[in-house]
């Protein structure tokens, strides 16, 4: 096992509020547990609304400096951040592997995915143009600028903790914005790691503080401080509903990433070695704990035998093991109630007249202690099961057989979600009229792993509002100013 303590000592793990290393004023901590074999990582303080509110005004005077550099100046600071998250991507790796159970090797990926929304950003915010109007009279000026929304608030989930962080505390800086990070309770880590590289950065202290702890307490207080401009979340929609509810009483700002149920649509002159490639590559990463992952996978029905043999094959190749083993490619399901559900959803769609082609139970043996549970493929779905209505949030494929264009297309859109869709087809007629039919704010075609830092990320219907990444990732943290001036003509 690697050593992690050289970044983060596990046996003393502290909040970072104002440059500070902190304990929570109750003396409480929490454990964070490894899904790989239920041992206790380490415990983390408990915090509440008394450090988020230190944690918000830390920000606020922060804010005040930051938000007075060049574009240039603050970038510098992100560029730093980068370089340590790529000096330090095995130990960030290793620290997410034992705490929400991601392959290392995938873990590594992800170090180097989050490190480039850094480097994405910290150029962008060179790019906040303002611009000018025509005026409606010669003795006028008109003109819009833009400048940092504010103190801003993260709030971050735990199936990508470093990636959604930096693809929100990213443009967050680079606009001039100082914040707070909320973890998810089962990565707390991570950002705890990610502010003890901000520290190494020399980034001034009170721009990013980090507080772990009681959901509710620190939920409530950054969103009934009015220092607090904007909240970007990253969650459940049903969470996230609750949380437009929240933010009524001052109209604050909201991005929302929320929940996805994709289809994956395999047309019959598609190459079915490279969809059946994708689709594994779609549906299992991370264990198919991702919101953009494979839900329902079509596949027309002239080529469904041919495809599905591929499928299983592939599927039966992959290693499950240990987080923390190089070689494994799926890892435990990051906690009991996660792979009870992933249980229910076999059970109902199996008794419902699905058939199972692989997989459909927990591991036994050495990987009993974990929350492991097999690749899994179901045939014969229908519409009526669980499975290709609610989110899976695991390593469960449900293949379902379809005849025309214009059937998957309805099939495809019918759901409330509308994050991620992909299709695959030699056609390219057929790639423009189905991704402009498709209901969604992502659409891979012919490619199962989209996401990009320089393209925007974002969903539609109610998986959320606002985009992330891209020239678009950076709007939501800046506010339009419109003045118009009057001057003397001589």
């Amino acid at each position: 096992m690697l050593k992690v303590d050289s970044l983060v000592n596990l046996n003393e793990l502290k909040l970072y509020i104002n440059g500070e290393w902190k304990d929570a004023q109750s003396g409480e901590k929490f454990k964070v547990t490894n899904p790989s074999n239920g041992e206790v990582v380490a415990q983390v303080p408990k915090g509440g609304r008394i450090e988020t509110r230190e944690a918000i005004e830390a920000a606020g005077e922060a804010f005040k400096s930051w938000s007075k550099l060049t574009a240039a100046e603050r970038g510098k600071f992100l560029l730093k951040i980068c370089d340590l998250m790529h000096e330090y991507k095995d130990k960030l790796a290793e620290i997410m592997s034992m705490e929400m159970g991601k392959p290392f090797t995938e873990a590594q990926g992800e170090v180097f995915f989050a490190a480039s929304y850094l480097e994405w950003f910290a150029e962008e915010g060179r790019r906040i143009y303002g611009e000018t109007i025509p005026a409606s009279a010669p003795d006028k000026r008109l003109a819009v600028i833009r400048q940092p929304i504010g103190v801003v608030a993260a709030i971050t989930p735990w199936n990508f903790p470093l990636a959604m962080m930096t693809r929100k505390i990213g443009p967050a800086m680079a606009a001039g914005c100082t914040g707070i990070i909320k973890p998810a309770k089962q990565s707390p880590i991570s950002a705890l790691a990610f502010s003890k590289l901000v520290e190494m950065a020399g980034v001034p202290n009170g721009v990013v503080n980090v507080v772990t702890g009681d959901t509710g307490q620190i939920s409530d207080e950054i969103f009934e401080n009015r220092i607090v401009k904007k909240i970007s979340f990253t969650g459940s929609t049903e969470v996230g509903k609750i949380l437009v509810s929240k933010s009524a009483p001052q109209l604050k700002r909201l991005s929302l990433e929320l929940g996805g149920h994709a289809p994956f649509i395999v047309f019959e002159d598609a190459d079915l070695e490279e969809a059946a490639a994708g689709a594994v590559a779609s549906k299992f990463r991370n264990t198919g704990q991702t919101c953009v992952c494979a839900n329902r996978i079509y596949v027309q029905r002239s080529v469904m035998e041919r495809f599905t043999a591929l499928f299983v094959e592939k599927t039966k190749a992959l290693k499950v093991g240990n987080s923390l083993d190089p070689c494994s490619e799926v890892g435990p399901l990051v906690s009991q109630d996660g792979i009870e559900k992933v249980e229910e959803h076999v059970q109902d769609a199996i008794a419902k007249g699905a058939q199972l082609l692989c997989g459909g139970k927990r591991l036994e043996g050495e990987l009993s202690q974990g929350l492991f549970y097999e690749p899994t493929i179901l045939g014969d779905v229908t519409n009526d099961m669980r499975i290709t209505n609610e989110e899976t949030f695991g390593p469960v494929a449900p293949i379902i057989p379809f005849d025309t264009e214009e059937e998957v297309i309805q099939f495809a859109n019918d759901t409330i979600y509308g994050l991620a869709a992909y299709l695959y087809t030699q056609n390219a007629s057929r790639l423009v009229r189905v991704s402009e039919a498709l209901e969604f704010g992502i659409i891979g075609l012919n490619d199962a792993i989209p996401t990009v830092a320089q393209a925007p990320f974002g969903g539609i219907k109610e998986s959320g509002m606002g985009r992330e990444g891209g020239h678009q990732g950076i709007k939501d943290y800046l506010e339009e100013k419109y003045l118009s001036m009057k001057i003397q003509i001589h």
